[in-house]
């Protein structure tokens, strides 16, 4: 290349003031386009600092068309006419084109580094560029030195702030650093950006540029990005003991960071409280779809409604991920992911447009505790990336904490329905009709994670038209306090059935439960196996009530004038504790009384005051109802909370009276003589009432038990008849022996009394009074059209 010398001259201010034709050849620029305009204009890097005087270094100037040359100055000081500076008169030759010095190591280094490279002079121009920012950038480094940062990227909001931070330094002379997630002309995607922006100063500390140094921290940025996520999901799935709403959850993590469309399939043993199989199913998978969601509102990529039960064929990644039990990533252009995108396709052509762009899908097995639940499934269309061996790791890692969770819901549901099932196979289903009292009665288990409670409700039929109203509650919850209700509930009914008092009964059932806790291994803690029970009897030729309690809440009555109060009484101990007496209290009420029991879950909470909710009790008692029915649906809307954390059993009575007219009482005296006078007198009796057919039977009936009561019991002796359901009768004396069945044999005088009135009647017994004892029977009545 023919040598070109180039001349021009400099005033003291800086401008250019002459031109040569060699500086036009040199440069590209006319004299007019050069002569008026400052020096630094046409450089592409800033002269280095001279002391005054004749000086020669390389310089590089920019060609008019942008690229710049490198030439070497020389410049020679021009004096005024009194010997004052005027300016520099330069002449300039190119360097040799030949090959120049060898690079130092500094800058072989520079240009080979890993990291983007670049340094700009105080305008924001490109001075260097290392090959790894030429890579970033996708040109060459000649096509960017001497242009404006500016004019080589688009103007986008992360471009206007890299500049601003340029000139920032520039302004300032502070370094910077920060981290950008941005793309770059040359990459096809977002990367993270860890950027440090410094000046670059001369010996005299002038800024001279600004150099930079950005490492792709892309990598990092993800990896910290997933462990956010991990750190996320602990707290967000999981939060209820719910199958279907911890996929939801499961979702809500997913998209839109990892996932522009997400669905959660489950087995359907998972939603049920069937155990799981003992093996996988075949080649093709059937799953039901319980949650899905998406980056687009409505979620119209699901080809499967929630709800629906979808079949993957044996090649879909959802088979395979159960088959291998492993995370699956198939990407666009794959034969199966094809196939798969088809399918969906031909199942819901309406979801068509929005599955187009779909490039890649993974399917993660939903496993907990060695059993496979379900899958879940992520696909990409929006976000660039494909799924990599990275995203499958922190996949089966979310899939494995939420898979946990869904197998606690599971687990707790199961074992919810098995004590719901329990509970209701022990309570009462279909109350025994009965004269005593008209019953309703509500039960409400607890949605709470604690699990079903031990309460318990019963309604026990006893001798004389009387009843047993019961209402308990085990300590605790789940299968272990259900278990425990079941044992009391048959306990109280057998204790009944020998027609124990209330407080009696109530001090025997203490005795087993404290029993129980020896039993079962729980120590001196019985309050483990404790639990509060009222148990009350209520006697319609009476009409009184007799109750007592063992730490249970008192019940409401309600008197025909409206009013209702709680009953006075004072609880005993819990069952199980122990060692202290439970006392009976007894109520006169009149026929038509309310009588309501109930558990503590009705009043108490921890969230709720018990005077107020007592208060709200009674109110809604008094509340105007049809029925009884009704009066359970009003208390327990009046007082629950819309969310109980406890189990709730409702027990409501109306008390009944049986009249004068439906009672016959004979005082006998003991003399044999007076057991014809007896059989005479009931007799007379049944025909009152209208019950001739039953004379023969129960005359034998009378004469027997009256009979015993002479020869074996003590005075006073007493016969009645009772005109109920059934014919009841009733023989006392004061003797508290109990009487038994005994076999007879030939030759013996007595012993066929008691076997002859089992023989005849429906049933007997027989019961303790505070004077003695009471033998009784019943006899069936043939009801009347």
């Amino acid at each position: 290349m023919e040598q070109v010398a180039a001349a021009a001259l400099v005033d003291v201010r800086g401008i250019v003031t002459g031109w040569s034709e060699g500086a036009r050849l040199l440069t590209g620029r006319p004299a007019q386009d050069a002569v008026g305009r400052p020096a630094a204009d046409l450089l592409a890097e800033a002269l280095p600092a001279r002391a005054d005087g004749s000086w020669t270094a390389p310089v590089v100037v920019r060609h008019r068309d942008g690229h710049p040359v490198t030439v070497t100055v020389t410049a020679c000081p021009v004096l005024g006419p009194g010997g004052e500076p005027a300016g520099l008169a330069l002449t300039a030759v190119p360097q040799s084109p030949g090959p120049g010095p060898e690079p130092t190591v500094a800058e072989r280094a520079f240009q080979q580094a890993s990291m983007s490279m670049s340094v700009f002079d105080p305008g924001q121009r490109y001075l260097r560029v290392n090959d790894a920012a030429c890579h970033v950038m996708g040109v060459p480094e000649e096509i960017l030195l001497g242009r404006p940062f500016p004019e080589t990227v688009e103007d986008a909001e992360h471009s206007r702030g890299f500049h601003w931070h340029l000139r920032h330094v520039c302004e300032t002379g502070r370094p910077v650093r920060y981290e950008s997630f941005t793309g770059a002309p040359a990459l096809n995607r977002e990367h993270a950006w860890s950027i440090e922006m410094w000046p670059v100063r001369d010996a005299a500390g002038n800024i001279l540029g600004t150099a930079l140094a950005a490492l792709d921290s892309t990598e990092q940025y993800w990896a910290r990005e997933r462990l956010a996520l991990l750190n996320e999901a602990a707290a967000a799935i999981g939060t209820t003991l719910d199958v279907v709403r911890t996929a939801e959850e499961l979702i809500g993590v997913m998209v839109p960071r990892f996932a522009d469309f997400a669905s959660v399939d489950l087995f359907d043993w998972v939603l049920g409280a069937d155990e799981p199989p003992p093996v996988l199913p075949g080649e093709e998978v059937e799953l039901r779809r319980v949650a899905h969601g998406s980056v687009t509102e409505g979620t119209p990529e699901a080809a499967v409604h929630l709800g629906e039960v979808d079949l993957y064929p044996a090649f879909s990644p959802v088979a395979r991920a159960l088959r291998e039990g492993r995370a699956v990533i198939s990407q666009a252009g794959e034969p199966p992911f094809m196939r798969w995108v088809e399918e969906r396709n031909a199942r819901a052509p309406s979801g068509r447009p929005h599955r187009e762009g779909v490039h890649s899908m993974m399917a993660v097995p939903l496993r907990a505790r060695g059993t496979t639940l379900g899958v879940a499934v992520a696909v990409r269309v929006a976000q660039p990336d494909d799924y990599a061996a990275d995203d499958a790791v922190f996949a089966e890692e979310l899939a494995s904490r939420a898979a946990v969770c869904v197998d606690n819901a599971r687990r707790f549901a199961r074992e919810r329905t098995t004590a719901l099932a329990l509970q209701h196979s022990l309570l009462p289903r279909g109350l025994p009709g009965q004269v005593a009292v008209e019953v309703a009665h509500r039960y409400l288990p607890s949605g709470s994670t604690a699990g079903i409670g031990g309460d318990w409700f019963d309604v026990i039929p006893l001798s004389g038209s009387r009843v047993a109203l019961v209402v308990g509650d085990v300590v605790g919850h789940g299968i272990p306090s259900t278990a425990t209700m079941g044992r009391l509930c048959m306990a109280v009914r057998t204790l009944a059935d020998v027609d124990l008092p209330p407080d009696e009964l109530l001090t025997h059932l203490d005795d087993l439960v404290t029993h129980l806790a020896a039993y079962d291994g729980v120590g001196e803690d019985v309050a483990e196996l404790g639990a509060t029970c009222l148990y009350a009897v209520y006697d319609p030729v009476t009409r009184r009530l007799t109750l007592a309690s063992a730490g249970h809440p008192a019940p409401a009555v309600v008197l025909p004038d409206g009013r209702a109060t709680l009953v006075r009484m004072s609880p005993g101990p819990p069952l199980g504790v122990g060692g202290l007496p439970f006392e009976a209290v007894e109520l006169e009420l009149a026929e038509g009384t309310v009588v309501a029991l109930y558990t503590d879950g009705l009043i108490e909470d921890r969230d709720r005051d018990v005077d107020r909710s007592t208060a709200e009790l009674c109110n809604a008692l008094t509340a105007p109802a049809a029925s009884l029915d009704v009066v359970c649906d009003t208390v327990l809307k009046a007082v629950l909370p819309e969310e109980p954390s406890d189990d709730v059993a409702l027990l409501v009575a109306r008390t009944r009276a049986l009249g004068a007219e439906q009672v016959a009482t004979w005082d006998v005296d003991q003399d044999p003589a007076q057991v014809a006078a007896t059989r005479q007198a009931t007799t007379e009796q049944l025909a009152a009432w209208g019950m001739e057919e039953t004379a023969f039977v129960t005359e034998l009936v009378v004469s027997e038990l009256v009979t015993n009561a002479i020869r074996y019991g003590e005075p006073p002796i007493q016969l009645r008849l009772i005109r109920d359901r059934t014919l009841i009768c009733e023989v006392s004396d004061g003797s508290s022996t109990s009487p038994h069945l005994r076999r007879a044999h030939a030759f013996d005088e007595g012993g066929r009394g008691l076997l002859l009135v089992a023989q005849l009647t429906q049933r007997w017994g027989s019961r303790q009074t505070g004077r003695g004892k009471t033998i009784w029977c019943e006899q069936t009545l043939t009801p009347s059209f």
